[in-house]
C-alpha cells in the first residue's frame, strides 16, 4: 500500500509511544534529576526558551545542538548520559553518572547542574531527586542499617520493588542542598533496563507529586474566599422570605456573590483539573512499582495515604465546595427570578385593572360628550332650520314658537341616531382591521 493511503498523522502517533524511554542504567550509578516550571500560565510558556536553556547546557558541555522542534533530547554529555523532556507545564533534566560519590547522596553529583545555569532557567525548580544506586548486599539488613544512617527514621520508607528484584527507600524529605533522595539497592541479576525503569518511575514520582501539589496552595485560598462568600450567600437565601426587602436588590446581590464564584471557578479549574491527572498519575508509578513490605518498615503506598492523599482529598474538598455553592447560587437566583416574577405579574394585574377603570372611565365620559354632543348639534340644527323654515311658517299662518317646538323632538333622534350609526361604524372597522 502507499503512502497515499495513510493517515498524515499515524507515524507521529506511533513515534509518540517511543518518544520517552526509559534510561538504561547499571548499578552502581548516581542519577541527578531537576524539574522547572514557570510560575505562570506554564501551559502557555514560549517553548524556545525552554529548549535555549537546554542548549546553555549542552554547549557547556560540548554536547550535541537540541532540535527547536523536538519535545525530548538525549545525548552523553562527558561522564553524564542526559536525558530531557518538555511536558505541558513543566521540563525535565536527568543526568545518569556511572559510580558513586565519596559521600552518600554527595551534592556533587549533580555538579552538571550549575547552580547559575539553575538561576538562568525559564521557570523556578519544582523538583530536584538524587538516586543512588548500587547492588543489594547479600545481607540485606546491611542495606537498612545504612539506610538509618542516610535518611531520617521518622518518615523512612523502604520497600521491595519488582517481586523483590530491587530496594527501594526515602524518607521523602528535602536535603540542606535542596534534593529529595531515593536510594535504590538492585540485586545482582538485574538488568540495566529494569533498573533504569524504576529510576524512571521514582523520579516521576517526585516531579508529579510536587505538581499536584501545587493545587493544595490555591485550594487553601479558595476556602479562604469561599468562607467570606457562603455567610453572604446564606443571607441572601434568607432575605428571600423577607417581604419588606425587595426582590431586585436581593437578586443584585446574588448576581455579586455569583459573579464572584464563577471568577473563581474559572482561576481554579485548571489548577485543579491538573492537580486530579497528576495525583492519578501518581498512584500509577506506584502501583507499578509492585511493593510489598520489607523488614517491617513502612510502605510507600502507606506515606501516601497518611501524607499524600490528605493534601489531594483538601484540593477535591474545596473544589466539590466550589461546585456546590454555584449550583446553591444558581438555585437560588431561579427562585428569586421566580419571585421577580410573580410581583411583577402582579404590578401588571394592578396595572391592568387600573387601565381598565381608566378605559370605563373614559367610556363614561365618552357617552357624557357624546349626549352632550346631542344636544348641541341638536341646537344648532333647530336653529339653522328654523330659519329655513320662518318663510313656511308665514305662508301656514303658524306661530314660529310651535313649529320649533314640533321640530326639535324630530332633529334631535335624527342627531342621536346619526352619531349611533357613525360610532357602529367606526367599531366594525376596528374588527376588520386590527392593528398589528
Amino acid at each position: 500500500m502507499g503512502p497515499a493511503t495513510e493517515h498524515p498523522l499515524r507515524y507521529a502517533l506511533v513515534n509518540e509511544l517511543h518518544a520517552r524511554p526509559s534510561p538504561r542504567i547499571s548499578a552502581p550509578a548516581t542519577c541527578a534529576f531537576v524539574a522547572f516550571k514557570e510560575p505562570r500560565d506554564a501551559a502557555n510558556r514560549d517553548r524556545l526558551r525552554d529548549t535555549a536553556h537546554l542548549q546553555e547546557l549542552t554547549d557547556r558541555h560540548g554536547g550535541p545542538k537540541p532540535d527547536p522542534d523536538e519535545i525530548h533530547y538525549q545525548a552523553q554529555l562527558g561522564r553524564h548520559e542526559l536525558k530531557w523532556e518538555s511536558h505541558t507545564e513543566f521540563v525535565t533534566y536527568m543526568a545518569t553518572t556511572p559510580g558513586l560519590p565519596i559521600r552518600p547522596f554527595d551534592p556533587s553529583a549533580a555538579a552538571i547542574f550549575p547552580e547559575e545555569w539553575q538561576l538562568n532557567a525559564p521557570g523556578k525548580r519544582v523538583a530536584a531527586v538524587l538516586v543512588q544506586i548500587d547492588t543489594l548486599p547479600e545481607d540485606p539488613t546491611q542495606a537498612m542499617a545504612q539506610l538509618g544512617d542516610w535518611l531520617a527514621r521518622d518518615s523512612l520508607a523502604a520497600v521491595w520493588v519488582l517481586e523483590e528484584a530491587a530496594l527501594v527507600a526515602s524518607d521523602f524529605r528535602i536535603d540542606a542542598n535542596g534534593f529529595m533522595r531515593f536510594a535504590l539497592f538492585a540485586r545482582g541479576d538485574v538488568g540495566q533496563g529494569r533498573i533504569g525503569r524504576i529510576v524512571h518511575r521514582l523520579v516521576e514520582l517526585e516531579t508529579y507529586r510536587a505538581m499536584s501539589m501545587l493545587g493544595l496552595g490555591q485550594a487553601r485560598r479558595l476556602s479562604r474566599r469561599l468562607n467570606e462568600l457562603e455567610p453572604r450567600l446564606s443571607a441572601i437565601v434568607e432575605a428571600m422570605g423577607n417581604e419588606e426587602k425587595r426582590a431586585e436588590t436581593v437578586l443584585h446581590e446574588l448576581l455579586e456573590v455569583s459573579s464572584e464564584l464563577e471568577a473563581q471557578a474559572v482561576q481554579t479549574s485548571f489548577r485543579f483539573g491538573a492537580t486530579s491527572a497528576y495525583e492519578a498519575i501518581v498512584m500509577d508509578r506506584v502501583s507499578a512499582l509492585r511493593e510489598t513490605r520489607f523488614m517491617g518498615r513502612q510502605m510507600l503506598t502507606e506515606f501516601m495515604r497518611r501524607r499524600y492523599l490528605p493534601a489531594m482529598r483538601t484540593v477535591k474538598s474545596a473544589e466539590d465546595r466550589l461546585r456546590s455553592m454555584i449550583e446553591r447560587a444558581t438555585r437560588t437566583s431561579d427562585l428569586l427570578r421566580t419571585r421577580v416574577d410573580v410581583e411583577r405579574s402582579a404590578q401588571n394585574h394592578l396595572l391592568m385593572e387600573r387601565m381598565d377603570k381608566r378605559a370605563d372611565l373614559q367610556l363614561r365620559l365618552q357617552h357624557t360628550v357624546e349626549g352632550l354632543s346631542v344636544v348641541a348639534i341638536s341646537y344648532y340644527a333647530v336653529g339653522l332650520l328654523s330659519y329655513a323654515l320662518y318663510p313656511l311658517a308665514a305662508k301656514l299662518s303658524v306661530d314660529k314658537s310651535y313649529l320649533i317646538a314640533a321640530m326639535t323632538p324630530l332633529v334631535v333622534v335624527a342627531v342621536w341616531w346619526s352619531m349611533r350609526q357613525i360610532r357602529r361604524n367606526l367599531h366594525k372597522s376596528d374588527r376588520d382591521h386590527p392593528q398589528m
